[in-house]
């Protein structure tokens, strides 16, 4: 009772116990049962950090985000601007929640606590890149000092920026008197892997628009910065094409509630271009195709023994219209995606269809093939590569293209998924010389029992056999949430936090390995998502010191 008594008398004794216990996330509180990491609630960690003892307190009134005097950005740079109200909210909350900060204290109350006034953002480079795309080769390293009077932010441009402002919204944290505090603390900070994707599949359950916002909102959060989006497949075809519209009239599951329009989709790049987050859509061939009967004699007509048996098989590599079609197609996708790859797929072609078809196997012998259904394969996905790289476009693949001898470009991606034999093929494709991401150990729709999120935590996409030139052409991976069991009602709580433990490992030193250092960190972070409006699953028991306050 005396300490307590103490601590309500000395208000600046109380705000350092706080600093020293370092509860940097928002919504914690002393509590005899916390266990607190001394890096807070930082997710991913930062490459290189500095956290003092000294405390600042924020207020909702007077603290402000603003571009510096000394920066190549200013006010009209919408990308920052939009940033800084955004993060601005995520720290104070809601008009109402901030009403409720200042009544309750929050508005400086601190005793002899200095305050931290302003966050000054200074982007270095003489082109900012606010009206650009992210791309493969984008830098998002960034620098925070937090000191007296003014914090600052420094990056060479936006997209580092974006970074660290979620950075910076992190190290923010409420006392147990509802104080907003923030610690003297050093940071530059860069990602170990400059591929960090989520795939999203919306052919197996339609997605709605609001539920693919969420989810690059939640992907800021973890600084992700590829959305793969798996955008079309066997069971539907929702996309709806300006060239080919009867593709998603037939297609979709239904022709105008279940479909993404192109303002849908500019929708999406732009929201996700606001985050520092390309876009790369998948339109997979030639298998996974069944939802593509909506254009007459693309899909393989398979035969049961000499008479049609009603189904169709992959795409017909065997007719010219095949391919002009593919050429119209993919004029238009390069033309409505900004980002300067598209994924083609090229996984997983059953080959029974096509062996059952006369005209195919007459096409066989004609081109020389004789009865290797790979050659054929290999002959469509040529012709397929020549149409995308015609419109100026790279591409990247999964792991069979390369498996069955394509000949691919130089600047191929090609995209590991078979968990078996992974480290293997990581070498094989490395060793040919091709950029390699890894997606075979983040098959997030795999659900077992218990905090699975461990085992993708602990991944290390360069344990493999091979050069350190090698291993350079690892450029990162992917969370892959396929969506058989997946629809709006549950992604966000499969996705999340689960995903997060995948940004972590993309995003942070190889060093960072400690999995009971990981929890603490994580179940702050994750009912920092929650708080945030993502209903992010629990990891164990526990709670969110936030829930249920009137």
């Amino acid at each position: 009772m005396a300490v307590l008594l103490m601590l309500r008398s000395q208000p600046g004794l109380r705000f350092l116990l706080a600093g020293l216990l370092l509860l940097l996330g928002r919504g914690s509180a002393l509590s005899p049962q916390d266990d607190n990491s001394p890096f807070g609630s930082l997710w991913p960690l930062p490459q290189k950090l500095n956290i003092e003892a000294e405390l600042y307190r924020l207020s909702p009134a007077t603290f402000q985000i603003a571009h510096s005097p000394q920066s190549s950005a200013s006010v009209g740079c919408s990308i920052l601007d939009n940033a800084f109200r955004r993060y601005f909210y995520y720290i104070f909350g809601s008009s109402t929640e901030r009403d409720q900060l200042l009544a309750a204290g929050g508005s400086g109350g601190g005793g002899n606590i200095a305050e931290l006034s302003q966050l000054q953002v200074i982007i270095t480079a003489s082109d900012p890149e606010c009206n650009q795309h992210p791309s493969v080769t984008t830098v998002e390293t960034y620098e925070i000092d937090v000191t007296q009077p003014v914090a600052i932010l420094k990056s060479e441009n936006v997209w580092g920026a974006l970074r660290g402002l979620e950075t910076f919204s992190q190290l923010v944290y409420e006392d147990q008197y509802d104080t907003l505090l923030i610690n003297k603390t050093q940071i530059l900070d860069s990602p170990r892997f400059a591929h960090r994707g989520i795939l999203l599949d919306t052919s197996r359950h339609y997605l709605p628009l609001k539920v693919i916002l969420e989810t690059l909102e939640a992907m800021s959060f973890n600084k992700f910065n590829v959305f793969h989006w798996h955008i079309v497949d066997d069971p539907s075809f929702p996309y709806q094409s300006a060239s080919f519209p009867e593709l998603s009239a037939q297609g979709a599951y239904h022709p105008v509630t279940h479909i993404y329009t192109l303002a849908d989709v500019k929708m999406v790049i732009e929201y996700a271009r606001e985050r520092g987050i390309r876009v790369i859509p998948e339109f997979d061939t030639p298998g996974h195709t069944q939802s593509w009967k909506g254009i007459k004699n693309l899909l393989t007509p398979c035969y049961n023994g000499e008479k049609l048996s009603g189904t169709f098989g992959p795409i017909n590599p065997s007719l010219n219209t095949t391919y002009e079609f593919l050429n119209q197609l993919f004029k238009e996708i390069s033309m409505v995606f900004p980002d300067a790859y598209v994924h083609l797929g090229g996984d997983e072609v059953n080959f029974a269809c096509w062996q059952s078809n006369p005209a195919i196997t007459e096409f066989m012998q004609k081109q020389g093939f004789g009865s290797d259904y790979r050659k054929l394969e290999s002959f469509y996905i040529q012709n397929l590569l020549d149409i995308v790289t015609s419109h100026m476009k790279g591409y990247m693949v999964w792991q069979e293209v390369f498996d069955n001898g394509v000949q691919i470009k130089p600047d191929t991606i090609v995209e590991v998924w078979m968990e078996k034999n992974m480290k293997a093929e990581l070498s094989k494709v490395t060793l040919a010389g091709y950029t390699t991401i890894l997606a075979a150990p983040w098959y997030l729709d795999y659900i077992s029992y218990g905090q699975d999120w461990q085992k993708y935590h602990q991944v290390e996409p360069l344990h493999f056999n091979g050069t350190a030139a090698q291993k350079k052409l690892v450029i990162g991976g992917e969370a892959c949430l396929w969506g058989e069991y997946v629809d709006a009602t549950n992604l966000a709580s499969r996705l999340w936090p689960r995903a997060s433990a995948v940004g972590e490992r993309l995003w942070s030193t190889e060093a960072t390995t400690d999995t009971s250092d990981a929890y603490k960190r994580l179940t702050k972070h994750r009912c920092r998502m929650v708080r945030r409006g993502i209903p992010a699953e629990p990891l164990f028991v526990g709670h969110c010191d936030y829930e249920y306050r009137g």
